[in-house]
């Protein structure tokens, strides 16, 4: 039986707008196991980007219990977020890897050398860290700075930096938005490659209802599955 990697339960959040608090999220609930895949989707502004920061702790939710890899986020008690932030920051180098829209590489390293430091940070060997970029197509470029290669190119580091660190979940904010349609379906091939190969969990942030459908699981944020439930 596969192993439970996030359960959610009744997270809500709220923003301020003006003297209202506007819902983005309420009530919702959604369960991941190791292996699988589920899309977060809906229009621009529907809380896709607010969900997965809550998913790796970059944002807190006004109510709700999260389970993740282990650690257990109860908003309903009091917390530090001094206490919640080494917890969050020890999984975030370890255990969750995300994939932004722009990849999120040090200009000054190469695409080797980003690879390696995000493994070397998650304490996993460095010498699998070349073969990462072979897997994605670009081993031939290991040596070149960010600036020197296409953004598909950058985008397949920063996939190879997420797999190098063998993490148990990958959070992925619209990874191929700011590329063209065909190098987008070549990097989200890999992705899905990878992640069947891997076994690791995966959440996708899309607005793009063909990438969504290659996911096992959908979210739609902007209708509101019933009771916030992953379908």
């Amino acid at each position: 039986m596969s192993q439970v990697v996030l359960e959610a339960r009744e997270l809500s959040k709220t923003f301020a707008s003006g003297a209202e608090r506007i819902a983005v999220f309420s009530g919702l609930s959604v369960e991941l196991a190791e292996g699988q895949s589920l899309a977060l989707v809906g229009r621009s502004g529907s809380g896709k980007s607010t969900l997965l920061n809550v998913f790796c702790g970059l944002e807190r939710p006004d109510t709700g219990v999260l389970a993740l890899l282990g650690e257990r986020f109860d908003y309903r008690e009091p917390e530090t977020a001094g206490q919640a932030e080494k917890r969050w920051a020890r999984l975030r180098r370890r255990r969750i890897g995300v994939v932004f829209q722009e990849a999120n590489l040090m200009p000054a390293l190469s695409l080797l050398d980003n690879v390696r430091l995000r493994a070397r940070l998650a304490q996993q060997p460095l010498d699998q860290c070349q073969a990462w970029l072979e897997r994605l197509g670009i081993g031939e470029l290991a040596e070149r700075y960010p600036d020197q290669v296409s953004g598909g190119q950058r985008q397949r580091a920063a996939l190879a930096m997420v797999f190098a660190m063998n993490p148990d979940l990958i959070l992925a904010d619209e990874p191929t938005g700011s590329l063209d349609r065909r190098t987008a379906e070549e990097v989200t091939a890999e992705l899905f490659r990878l992640q069947a190969q891997t076994g690791v969990a995966l959440i996708l942030a899309t607005h793009d209802p063909e990438l969504a459908e290659q996911c096992g699981m959908t979210l739609d944020l902007a209708h509101g599955a019933p009771a916030g439930q992953a379908r």
